[in-house]
């Protein structure tokens, strides 16, 4: 082969390399840009191979993608905005999520249709039993969720008062509404710090006084703290004193609370009606005529 043509043979192989290496070291973000880019990308579980996966992320979100499938295809319209409702009104728990609630309705579904085959067997009557579990099954995290949401609306309603009696001390002691507001949060136990604790950060992120307090009012059922929520809102819209309005309504809340324990109280004659009678009276008389009842036995039996 010519010297010329190796040569260029040379040439052409070194530029090919030179681009290669630029194309792969080189030509892409640098510095802060290029750090930005790595924390951006994002891997797919796809790209990764399955046996590298964790367990987790091979067996459970698989079977909960498809739960959740099953658990949307067998709802209604506009479950999700309903699911959604019941979990503000439970506070929003840790973990709990719309599509997680719907993965846990469709896995219910199935595994109370298996539990119903197994008891029932392969007849009309695991049939039966296998609807029956699968009705129970579907239905059983939205059972949970409201239960929870029940709960804590009557934990907001006991405890609104003294975090109302609070509010309204450190208002007239001089702090302003979103501090006092703050304070009542991290003083506080219940859920009531942790709904104050959300309309400031509410406000903090840009919301108008009257707009968080007015997303307090929707995720709850407490009439009194709708009250409340109202009575804030148009003291913020007519510029009324805040303090004074605090003031009334603490008195309000404590009125409130003391007629609710009074029906309360007066709901418990009712309530302990039945258990009297079927468990309580059944076994006094056994104990007070039994013996009795015993010795007219024996006395009519010598008789006889």
């Amino acid at each position: 082969m010519p010297p010329e043509l190796l040569l260029l043979s040379g040439i052409v192989l070194l530029a090919v390399a030179i681009a290669v290496v630029a194309y792969a070291f080189g030509g892409g973000a640098t510095g802060v840009a290029a750090s930005l880019s790595l924390i951006e990308q994002q891997v797919s579980t796809r790209e990764v191979g399955r046996n590298e996966l964790a367990a987790r992320d091979r067996l459970l979100i698989p079977v909960l993608r498809a739960t959740r499938s099953l658990g949307v295809r067998l709802s209604p319209a506009g479950a999700a905005g309903r699911l959604g409702h019941l979990l503000d009104l439970a506070g929003n728990p840790a973990g709990w999520t719309t599509d997680r609630v719907l993965g846990a309705k469709g896995a219910a579904l199935v595994s109370g249709a298996v539990l119903g085959l197994v008891f029932g067997g392969l007849s009309f009557k695991g049939v039966l039993f296998a609807v029956a579990g699968a009705a129970a099954g579907f239905f059983l995290p939205d059972l949970l969720v409201y239960n929870l949401g029940i709960k804590r609306q009557d934990d907001l309603q006991r405890s609104l008062a003294d975090a109302l009696d609070m509010l309204t001390v450190c208002v007239e002691a001089g702090q302003g509404f979103d501090a006092a507001l703050m304070q009542v949060a991290r003083s506080v136990e219940g859920p009531v710090a942790g709904e104050f604790a959300r309309v400031i950060s509410e406000i903090q992120i840009g919301k108008s006084r009257a707009a968080a307090f007015g997303s307090l009012g929707e995720r709850t059922k407490v009439p009194a703290i709708k009250t409340f929520v109202s009575a804030l809102v148009q003291a913020d819209r007519l510029g009324l004193p805040v303090a004074s309005v605090l003031r009334e309504q603490s008195k309000e809340m404590r009125s409130a609370r003391r007629q609710l324990a009074e029906e309360k109280a007066q709901k418990v004659p009712v309530k302990i009606l039945f258990p009297m009678l079927l468990c309580i009276f059944p076994a006094l008389f056994i104990v007070i005529i039994g013996p009795g009842a015993i010795s007219i036995v024996n006395a009519f039996s010598a008789l006889g």
